[in-house]
């Protein structure tokens, strides 16, 4: 049980929620944003009391199914609530199992994506195969090795991955990043050095990313709405639909653009333009 970030996790989730969020009438004018703990440990069905003692990490371990009434109360996603059984010392179901090897029935799917531009993903952000107008409007990154082969290494710690995107979308894509490795992080379970060896990196070279690990947020890659800044046709906006593996640890992502729009124009052009160069 990690008393100290049990604690931060729920003071957070807490803070994040409004009474009407939950079938709260607002009341009173608050002092302090989000919930009230007693009215966290009213609908967990908990004395206020234990809860107050673990947000200030004097309670002794609550059990399994304590934790999963609290991840209900706060509204936890289901990332969310492994991430806080984990920090409460039980064992969340595992969902991933992390392999190099491509799922053949996505990989199908992509061969038959030829004028859409689309990737393949692992869970940790690592770019295992492109199509080529994917190449053409993301830039190459199959073949990195080491850490530079996962986006939220090259987001945080180069130039060259935030550049890819505009700059009034860097604060949410950043918070985006770091809410999925950590959803990454604990869907694999214990004992996964990969994932270990990336935060531990990212969490002594870079201050923008301890900040962000700091906040608690947990949330898988799913749909997602981006522009991109291409180095010959300029910003391009694209729906990004996302279709995962059955134990999510993969994922095909798509971009499109509205039928006769701009930006579907410029999607088309990608195959004449080729893959996009940046430099740092």
């Amino acid at each position: 049980m990690d008393r100290p970030e049990l604690a931060d996790f729920l003071r957070r989730r807490r803070e994040l929620l409004r009474p009407e969020d939950v079938g709260l009438g607002a009341g009173a004018r608050r002092r302090t944003p989000g919930l009230r703990r007693e009215e966290v440990a009213a609908l967990a069905g908990m004395s206020a009391d234990y809860y107050t003692r673990l947000e200030q990490q004097r309670g002794p371990q609550p059990s399994e199914q304590m934790v999963v009434a609290i991840a209900r109360a706060l509204r936890c996603s289901l990332d969310e609530r492994d991430h806080l059984l984990r920090l409460a010392g039980h064992n969340a179901p595992v969902r991933v199992r992390r392999s190099d090897h491509v799922d053949p029935a996505i990989l199908r799917v992509l061969d038959r994506l030829e004028d859409t531009p689309a990737i393949v993903v692992s869970d940790l952000g690592e770019t295992l195969v492109e199509n080529r107008l994917g190449a053409a409007l993301l830039g190459s990154t199959v073949g990195l090795t080491g850490n530079e082969r996962y986006q939220p290494w090259r987001w945080f710690m180069t130039d060259t991955e935030p550049a890819r995107y505009v700059p009034e979308q860097h604060e949410r894509l950043a918070r985006a990043q770091v809410a999925a490795l950590r959803a990454a992080v604990g869907a694999a379970g214990p004992g996964d050095r990969r994932a270990a060896a990336l935060v531990a990196d990212l969490d002594a070279q870079s201050e923008a990313f301890r900040d962000l690990w700091a906040l608690h947020e947990v949330a898988s890659r799913w749909e997602d709405h981006k522009t991109f800044v291409h180095p010959e046709l300029g910003r391009i906006t694209v729906d990004c639909q996302v279709l995962h593996t059955s134990n999510q640890a993969q994922a095909l992502l798509l971009f499109t653009a509205p039928a006769g729009s701009e930006d579907a124009q410029k999607l088309e052009l990608l195959g004449v333009v080729g893959e996009q160069v940046f430099t740092e």
